[in-house]
């Protein structure tokens, strides 16, 4: 036989000593393979603890009174990308690249709007009795008969759900009782203030500037703080709480809704 006959064994040898080896496809590293290809990395699953941490870093960086409206968005993600690979919350993580940061958050952007429109839905079809976690667990089954795919992000609405664009506009049936206990703080949302107003606070005499950041960081503080109680309430147990805490929270509920 002609050894160098097309199906000849020591054609199809010579062919095989040849040809590149085999993937490793889990690897995490990207070997390259030949000139110019280089083997996908696998991708890597955001954790809860980075999905937090991109949220705290859109926002403090989308409410910068100086920058916000005024940086270009290669700029704008590239200081996103800094806050989140800096925060002392991911130490031990890898990092990741601002065009990550920005793909995921298209992601939580999109999805935790469509789970706000389901949460309204389940609030307007809320009827007397119904708890929070009824109307939570309403607002899921719309999100699945809607789109056909579980709601998995529900900690990046919470994270969102005060903030006045991802704010559901109705508020629960039931109302609160009388002498509910007052809370210290401004019905309406305290949004940091927009770039003129800032410019324009320094050229304001020294004292007039400090007494309206003073102003401003008060009011700041007393809107954490109604949401921190509000939070705790909400992680207790519905049948643990006795009658001045389910009133407390009934009340943080509508006014911050």
């Amino acid at each position: 036989m002609d050894p160098f006959s097309l199906h000849s064994p020591g054609f199809v040898n010579m062919l095989a000593s040849q040809s590149s080896p085999p993937l490793d496809v889990d690897s995490a590293e990207a070997p390259v393979t030949s000139p110019g290809l280089v083997k996908p990395v696998e991708r890597r699953k955001w954790s809860t603890k980075e999905d937090i941490v991109l949220i705290s870093a859109w926002l403090n960086t989308s409410k910068d009174p100086i920058f916000s409206n005024e940086q270009k968005l290669g700029s704008f993600w590239k200081r996103i990308g800094e806050y989140f690979n800096s925060s002392h919350h991911l130490v031990g993580s890898l990092p990741r690249h601002w065009s990550q940061c920005k793909q995921r958050w298209g992601r939580v952007n999109a999805e935790v709007c469509r789970f706000v429109g389901c949460h309204e839905s389940a609030l307007k079809e809320q009827s007397s009795g119904q708890t929070e976690n009824d109307v939570m667990k309403a607002a899921h089954d719309i999100f699945f008969n809607d789109y056909n795919v579980k709601f998995t992000l529900e900690h990046c609405w919470r994270e969102l759900r005060f903030d006045q664009k991802w704010r559901s506009h109705s508020q629960p049936k039931e109302k609160s009782k009388e002498g509910d206990p007052q809370v210290v703080a401004d019905e309406e949302e305290v949004r940091p203030p927009g770039v003129k107003a800032s410019k324009a606070a320094k050229r304001k005499k020294p004292n007039e500037a400090a007494f309206d950041r003073i102003q401003t960081i008060l009011a700041q503080k007393n809107t954490l703080s109604k949401q921190k109680i509000l939070d705790r309430l909400l992680a207790k147990n519905i049948d643990t709480l006795s009658d001045h805490e389910v009133a407390l929270k009934n009340k943080l509920i509508s006014e911050m809704l």
